[in-house]
């Protein structure tokens, strides 16, 4: 049976989703105020190895993936660049789905964007203000999270350390892996000189980062998620403040599990724009790479795990990459045209793949389990390396490397 690591308790837990085989399942999309880097694509490929291997088990996945196209970032980053925010923010958003064809990623069912839920995200601060959990301040509005019981649980916030002097945190991102204690912004209102508003019940201004992802949700699925995911850094703050909300909203739970991917490192710090250390595909394609070993490289390591890029880590996954290839093509030539015959070596192919995939999704123990077993395979008749290959190609709709 599958096992996740639920960061709501923190512990290995197998999974059951809210309606038998039926997942619904929504994920931190990219911030389209810039391209989308390797690390970025880490965490949308464990994901994606996570929808493929839910189908693998038979079950059917409904997924959404949001685009954040209207938070300050995007405004600042459209002001420097002297484009419109729909301008950048729709260059950066083609260019990010022309890298998941690119990678394999499958193309979630629904892919809404901030800046047309704008409507729903009024409502809901508008609802979130008459419950007395929400309030307005200098034009803006903010959550107070001392009014949400248990506030922090998906990250074990301890809420004895909260201040007892109100603090309130006005912008929609804060640098680094920190809480902010205190209260949060959910509306932007309008200032002078404000180029990006809407015209709302609540006034002039704009959604904030953190009421975005709640509305875009709340726009498709309405009840309890059988999953929720995005990378490590969304368990400081902001999911805590997408579960408070809509949980203050909704008589029951947010999601089933939560699943974070943690970070891709280069010379021993996490790759992001602050430290110009970033990696795009196209660096690594003009390298020479095919988008197959892009893709191994970013999925073989463990995605709870660190990932650390170096030139002989990905040279070196290219070439485990190569080696499972040649096995599969010394099978398929034992295999000819012969049809089929599974025996005891497809079983314990699909076990071996099964048993790894199972623990959580580990990628590497499987591939490398995929490996002994093709070795082991080598004196297998016609019938019974067709079957293989017709199991791998079955394994392959999940790792989408292999063939």
């Amino acid at each position: 049976m599958l096992k996740l690591y639920n960061s709501l308790g923190k512990k290995l837990e197998p999974f059951v989703p809210v309606n038998d085989g039926m997942v619904t399942m929504f994920t931190c999309g990219p911030s389209v105020y810039q391209r989308a880097h390797i690390g970025n694509f880490r965490t949308f490929l464990f994901e994606d190895v996570l929808v493929r291997y839910l189908a693998y088990l038979g079950c059917v996945v409904t997924r959404g993936m949001n685009f954040t196209d209207i938070e300050d970032k995007a405004i600042a980053e459209a002001r420097k660049e002297d484009l419109t925010v729909k301008e950048l923010t729709d260059r950066n958003s083609d260019e990010f789905l022309g890298e998941m064809k690119l990678l394999r990623i499958r193309i979630p069912e629904y892919l809404p964007r901030a800046s047309e839920h704008v409507a729903e995200a009024a409502a809901m601060v508008k609802e979130l203000i008459a419950l007395g959990v929400a309030y307005r301040h200098g034009g803006n509005v903010y959550f107070d999270p001392l009014k949400f019981p248990g506030f922090g649980k998906l990250y074990g916030l301890d809420m004895s350390r909260w201040p007892a002097k109100k603090r309130r945190f006005h912008k929609d991102t804060y640098p680094g892996i920190q809480w902010n204690r205190g209260d949060f912004i959910l509306w932007h209102g309008a200032r002078p000189g404000d180029s990006v508003f809407w015209e709302t019940p609540l006034g002039r201004g704009r959604p904030s980062w953190n009421i975005q992802d709640p509305s875009m949700v709340a726009g498709r699925f309405q009840e309890t998620l059988s999953i929720y995911c995005g990378g490590i850094d969304n368990l400081y703050r902001h999911h805590d403040y997408s579960l408070a909300i809509l949980e203050s909203l909704r008589p029951y739970p947010m999601a089933r599990f939560w699943l974070h991917g943690e970070h891709l490192f280069v010379g021993g710090k996490k790759m992001s724009k602050s430290r110009g250390n970033l990696l795009y595909t196209s660096h690594l394609l003009d390298r020479g790479y095919a988008p197959a070993e892009i893709r191994f490289f970013l999925i073989d390591g463990h995605y709870r795990e660190r990932l650390s890029y170096t030139d002989g880590a990905l040279g070196a996954a290219s070439a485990k990459l190569k080696g499972l290839r040649e096995g599969i093509r010394r099978i398929a030539k034992r295999a000819g045209a012969a049809e089929p015959r599974a025996d005891e070596r497809t079983r314990r192919l699909k076990e071996t793949f099964r048993e790894a995939m199972d623990e959580d999704l580990a990628v590497r123990r499987a591939c490398d389990g995929l490996a002994r077993e093709m070795a082991a395979a080598g004196e297998a008749d016609p019938g019974s390396a067709a079957a293989l290959i017709e199991e791998l190609r079955r394994i392959d709709r999940v790792l989408q490397v292999l063939f």
